[in-house]
């Protein structure tokens, strides 16, 4: 895929969100989608996650969000449009989990 074909996007979810399988749900997600990016816990009790890939397949994601697993109580989701450089933190072309932050 070119990078004109892409769309990035940066999400914080808000809720009660982390120790309930969260970042594990987003990840088999994304990973599922064929999305490149990371998920991470935030230390203000969010979660942050970057997603790129076919832009189709990111807005599918970006809904999911507002979901998540059955134990996840989602209060709400920011969503920015980024730019490639959104993906520095992230191991090559896959999905990863990243320590909390």
């Amino acid at each position: 895929m070119t990078p004109d074909a892409e769309r990035i996007i940066r999400a914080f979810v808000r809720g009660r969100v982390q120790k309930v399988g969260y970042r594990a749900w987003v990840n088999a997600h994304a990973t599922a989608l064929q999305l490149r990016g990371f998920v991470r816990n935030r230390n203000d009790g969010s979660v942050e996650a970057v997603f790129a890939g076919d832009p189709d397949r990111v807005a599918q994601m970006a809904e999911s969000l507002l979901r998540g697993p059955p134990s996840a109580s989602v209060a709400g989701v920011d969503i920015t449009t980024e730019t490639e450089r959104a993906l520095d933190e992230t191991f090559g072309a896959r999905f990863v989990v990243l320590p909390t932050r």
